[in-house]
């Protein structure tokens, strides 16, 4: 799971960020924010917890629960035994705080004030396939004359005069297998379909990830065969909690305290 991976890999290269904790918390309704004791912020997408709704006797408020979650070490919450969607979308969130000292200790390169079409190779024989409907590159994309399919969870989340691209999640084998360029949704990340993706993907395929959870550690989504990371870079941090706790999805952070930023794999590139 790529997620442990990271977890592994901050074990291993940097073990004294484990003893970070957890400083600050909002959970909204598109999104989870929090900031560590060292002052980084973290991003992650929200995923409804399948747990809230259980018997009397299953209820749970134990460590991760709510008030018992501020304070905690990023050694606890990666050494939990617990597996619920918040605990899982908090260990990206984490991840994604840390991850920015890392890929800057790593020299990663990083660009800001870019637009990811611009990013992807030119070719326009090779298919395009999206993971996730991310509309404004849906136009963008058909509008530069790329072939272009789009696998979503939910046939709703299209626009109707996009429905000729739409392919079910569960079609993933047959749609990538061919796939010249794939954009994948950071919200894989968390409801744990990545690996599973990215193994459909073929090996010359040129792979963005992309979204408010996708910046991980760059060094271990580099070794996935990502070629793209398209990351959210916090410029008013003062902000960032009111909006996430007041409903914010990502076009409303980039409105008000956030710009996109763009890590590239220099051996795809």
């Amino acid at each position: 799971m790529i997620v442990n991976e990271n977890i592994e890999y901050l074990q291993k290269h940097y073990p004294v960020m484990l003893s970070l904790s957890i400083a600050d918390l909002r959970i909204g309704a598109h999104m989870m924010v929090l900031r560590l004791s060292d002052g980084s912020i973290g991003l992650a997408s929200s995923e409804p917890d399948d747990q809230i709704h259980c018997a009397k006797e299953n209820r749970d408020f134990g460590d991760f629960t709510p008030l018992k979650i501020i304070g905690k070490s990023l050694s606890q919450l990666f050494n939990t035994s617990k597996t619920t969607a918040q605990v899982n979308t908090l260990r990206i969130a984490a991840i994604n705080a840390v991850s920015n000292t890392i890929n800057r200790n790593k020299s990663a390169r990083i660009i800001r004030n870019a637009d990811l079409i611009d990013l992807l190779n030119p070719d326009k024989s090779r298919k395009v396939v999206m993971v996730g409907a991310f509309h404004s590159y849906i136009r963008k994309i058909i509008a530069s004359g790329w072939q272009l399919n789009v696998l979503e969870l939910n046939r709703n989340a299209m626009f109707p005069e996009h429905l000729e691209y739409y392919y079910p999640d569960d079609k993933y084998p047959e749609v990538l297998h061919d796939a010249g360029i794939v954009i994948i949704t950071g919200l894989t990340l968390v409801n744990n379909t990545f690996d599973d993706l990215i193994k459909a993907c073929p090996e010359e395929a040129q792979i963005a990830i992309i979204g408010p959870s996708s910046n991980l550690i760059s060094e271990v989504l580099f070794s996935k065969n990502i070629s793209i990371i398209g990351s959210t870079l916090i410029t008013r941090p003062e902000l960032v909690f009111d909006l996430v706790s007041q409903g914010a999805a990502g076009f409303h952070l980039f409105e008000y305290c956030a710009e996109k930023v763009f890590i590239l794999n220099d051996k795809k590139h």
